[in-house]
């Protein structure tokens, strides 16, 4: 292994040119880092020099995006590995690390319906969902529109009576002992009121997984079994009941039709290219079954990049580089997350106290990467790829490039999803960035700009009548929003007393917004010090199932809206900013802004433009000017600059209605130490508020289930010197 590189102060690929004597021909992977140190593109190479050396030659013969690349770089580095696969490993584990804005990132846009089945719960349900994936639910799916998934669930319930209800609906009904209509009309087994037990609640779900899994004969043969003897006893009602739940089997059956009928599992995947983007489809068969469809549309970059779009009928030359990219990332976290649940299920086995449980279409590695890939292209570099396909699945994987039967004509089908998909996407994004460069445009004119706000950061203070004194930052890139950075403060010094102070709120959330700055634009994160050991050592000396630590560090993340992970700024361990704002707005008139530009003065910041946004006439407010820039009612950057401060104040008023509705929400219970919410939760169900509590003795408490004497004692004396 050999690390190397250059580094360089201006943002010119000639002065952090490495000299072409010093990189080797060995293969390796190679980083791209800016002027700030941060990673911007990730690549392997077969031979290091001759890859590199394409980055530096004339500019003008780059791909626009490649030529941004390498004049944003202000670095590159390199480490040599012993072989390409262990190159494409590298390559792998470093984009799932720094992230770098320039690669090609495979992300699902978490926008197809789902059904899902939460096996992680005592009481399983199914449900329609849309949204990233959790732990401890198994998805099927998915579904072309909302109302098929919903279709499926009605037959469903026909056959397997299982809950479909929320919790808050199983609750009440299993207070109140009686069940809802589903319950009454036998499309559930009502396991609120007792009806079946959890056990047998438990087999009716593992039929459902095992039926939406493909494994339909046996349940179709049970119901023609029972029909025929309800007939022969002249059961004639429960008869065409069942003849009825036959028919539900046979339509939910012929939504997944035979494609392939030779029992196929394989997994088809398509490109659609042009001289920018890519649009990739995979449909997954088992058993000659379509089971899934999911597609995304990314940016070429890289390798990936042309300077022209292919011909009619022309193949292009980026297709193999693609394939390969996609089968790398796709198939490395499908393992990841097969592996993940295996682990979760052992663990539910092992907190049941069973021995076994039914395995029908469970996850594993083998069953999230088929024995077989039907590809419109091979990969660039095919063995290599197989090699690590390979090991990902712990069996052998096989790459086929059909050209006649029904194998072909189903990949022509998953190529003309990939051309309709591209197609749709450009007609969405066109007037998108027209609309989105215009008005980035226009805020540079109205502020004098050297250059357009490629990152916009934008804070809001929200309260009421001085209490609950919160702030929001929401942050914008290429005029969209970028929830991973978006913050939430607690003011601290400008609040208390009832009252709140929006100035000081506004000088005290921007220092702690600039507090570390200098700190955050200089520091290089997760900089790799050579200690000469090989990428295979590091690999080894991880501990099972841990993650490489995320260059931008811990931080506390609660769900924020979207299912982006927003930072909560007074967690010890924050998250850093990826990068500086090259505008900082704060809601606003004059005297937020003057405040806000004494502390960028106070801490030295120089860089970074301010303005104000003011409600009344929509004015824009600018440091040290006594009238206020006035944009046309119909500008684009208007409307823009309001719609990113409307979304500065949605985000704040939603965290200060969650911290208002969590001091609402507490007791003279809570502060009791030894006391957690199950016993809170059973005093008050057994007394019926906090005022029969007080009134009872120490030997009345301790009656309640899960509190001994001593925590009874506790909870009197601390009610008694409360005066609750």
């Amino acid at each position: 292994m050999f690390l190397g590189g250059v580094r360089g102060k201006v943002a010119d690929p000639q002065s952090y040119r490495p000299a072409t004597g010093t990189i080797p021909t060995s293969p390796g992977v190679y980083k791209f880092r800016d002027e700030n140190g941060r990673v911007i593109y990730v690549g392997k190479a077969k031979n290091l020099r001759q890859r590199l050396n394409n980055y530096f030659q004339n500019p003008a013969d780059l791909h626009p995006r490649t030529r941004t690349m390498v004049f944003t770089g202000a670095s590159v580095e390199w480490t040599v590995v012993g072989s390409e696969v262990e190159a494409l490993q590298l390559e792998y584990t470093w984009i799932k690390k720094f992230d770098p804005r320039f690669n090609v990132m495979y992300r699902d846009d978490k926008t197809y319906p789902m059904l899902a089945v939460s096996t992680g719960e005592k009481i399983p349900r199914a449900f329609f969902y849309r949204g990233p994936r959790r732990k401890n639910v198994r998805y099927f799916g998915p579904y072309s529109h909302a109302w098929a998934v919903r279709e499926s669930l009605e037959l469903l319930t026909r056959v397997f009576p299982m809950r479909t209800c929320t919790k808050a609906v199983y609750n009440r009904h299993e207070l109140q002992g009686r069940p809802c209509l589903l319950g009454h009309i036998d499309k559930c087994s009502a396991p609120c009121i007792g009806r079946v037990s959890p056990a047998e609640h438990r087999e009716i779900v593992n039929q459902v997984v095992s039926f939406l899994s493909g494994n339909t004969a046996p349940v179709r043969r049970r119901v023609e079994k029972e029909m025929r003897e309800a007939a022969e006893e002249l059961n004639f009602e429960r008869a065409a009941h069942l003849r009825d739940d036959l028919a539900a089997i046979d339509k939910l059956t012929e939504q997944q039709s035979i494609v392939l009928t030779d029992g196929t599992d394989a997994d088809l995947v398509a490109f659609a290219t042009d001289e920018l983007e890519a649009a990739v489809q995979i449909f997954q068969v088992r058993d000659g079954r379509v089971r899934g469809q999911r597609g995304w549309v990314v940016q070429k970059a890289g390798d990936q990049a042309s300077s022209e779009a292919p011909g009619e009928g022309e193949e292009d030359p980026a297709l193999p580089a693609l394939m390969q990219n996609f089968l790398v990332q796709f198939y490395g976290d499908a393992a990841e997350r097969a592996e993940e649940e295996r682990k979760e299920d052992e663990r539910q086995i092992k907190r049941r106290g069973v021995d076994h449980i039914s395995r029908a279409g469970s996850s594993t590695k083998a069953s999230a990467i088929p024995r077989q890939l039907l590809l419109q292209a091979p990969p660039q570099q095919p063995a290599e790829t197989r090699q690590l396909l390979e090991e990902l699945r712990g069996g052998p994987v096989e790459f086929r490039v059909p050209q006649r039967g029904d194998k072909r004509a189903l990949l022509e089908t998953v190529e003309k999803n990939a051309q309709e998909a591209l197609r749709q996407h450009k007609l969405r994004r066109v007037g998108d960035l027209t609309a989105r460069s215009a008005a980035l445009n226009d805020i540079q004119d109205a502020l004098g700009m050297d250059n357009p706000p490629l990152r916009i950061e934008c804070t809001d203070i929200s309260h009421l009548q001085g209490t609950d004194v919160v702030a929001s930052l929401v942050v914008f890139e290429d005029g969209a929003p970028r929830k991973s950075d978006y913050r939430r403060y607690r003011i601290k010094e400008a609040a208390g007393g009832g009252k709140s102070d929006d100035v000081a709120s506004i000088a005290e959330v921007t220092r702690r917004r600039f507090l570390r700055y200098h700190e955050d634009k200089s520091d290089v994160p997760d900089a790799e010090e050579f200690d000469g050991s090989s990428f295979a050592e590091e690999v080894a000396a991880r501990a099972p199932g841990q993650a490489p630590k995320d260059s931008s560090g811990g931080g506390d993340a609660p769900g924020g809206e979207g299912g982006a992970a927003v930072v909560e700024e007074m967690s010890t361990d924050n998250k850093r900013f990826a990068y500086p704002p090259n505008l900082f707005i704060v809601d606003g008139g004059a005297p937020q802004v003057a405040a806000a530009k004494e502390v960028l003065e106070e801490l030295g910041i120089t860089d970074v433009a301010l303005a104000g946004l003011a409600k009344r006439l929509e004015e824009l407010w600018v440091p040290g000017e006594e009238d206020p820039v006035i944009l046309p009612r119909n500008s684009q950057g208007l409307f823009l600059l309001q719609r990113i401060r409307d979304e500065a104040h949605r985000f704040a008023i939603t965290y200060h209605r969650q911290k208002r509705s969590k001091r609402m929400r507490r007791s003279a219970l809570d502060d009791i130490p030894g006391l957690g919410p199950a016993r809170r939760s059973e005093l008050v169900k057994h007394f019926g508020s906090i005022k029969k509590l007080k009134a009872a003795s120490v030997d009345e408490i301790a009656e309640v289930k899960g509190v001994g004497p001593k925590l009874a004692e506790k909870v009197h004396d601390s009610l008694a010197a409360r005066g609750e």
